[in-house]
């Protein structure tokens, strides 16, 4: 597991990109209070997941609309058809760890 940032740096219902050893991942404070982190781009067009809106569980992609789980990397809204790696979140003490073994099986 590694740090990424306090529980502070991502207030809830939103979105940061991190970079964690050569891997953009979008770490999320879903509406629900939890912490998730994916992949940063959509599985549709090469575009950056972390700027797009947090609706409840699940991250929508700015550019087409596509929405993604946060918890199974499923995509849940057309166009895009194939999920995106879901990489497990630890919170320690008030900080936030990542894992870059995804959870869901899926690699980029």
């Amino acid at each position: 597991m590694i740090r990424i940032c306090s529980t502070e740096d991502v207030p809830k219902g939103t979105v940061i990109s991190a970079a964690v050893d050569g891997t953009q991942i979008a770490l999320v404070h879903g509406e629900d209070g939890e912490f998730y982190a994916v992949y940063d781009e959509c599985s549709h067009a090469a575009v950056a997941l972390s700027e797009g809106e947090v609706d409840g569980c699940t991250l929508e992609c700015w550019l087409h609309g596509s929405r993604f789980d946060l918890r199974t990397g499923e995509p849940t809204g057309l166009p895009a058809t194939e999920p995106v790696p879901v990489y497990p979140v630890e919170v320690r003490d008030g900080d936030i760890y990542v894992s870059l073994t995804p959870s869901n099986g899926v690699t980029r």
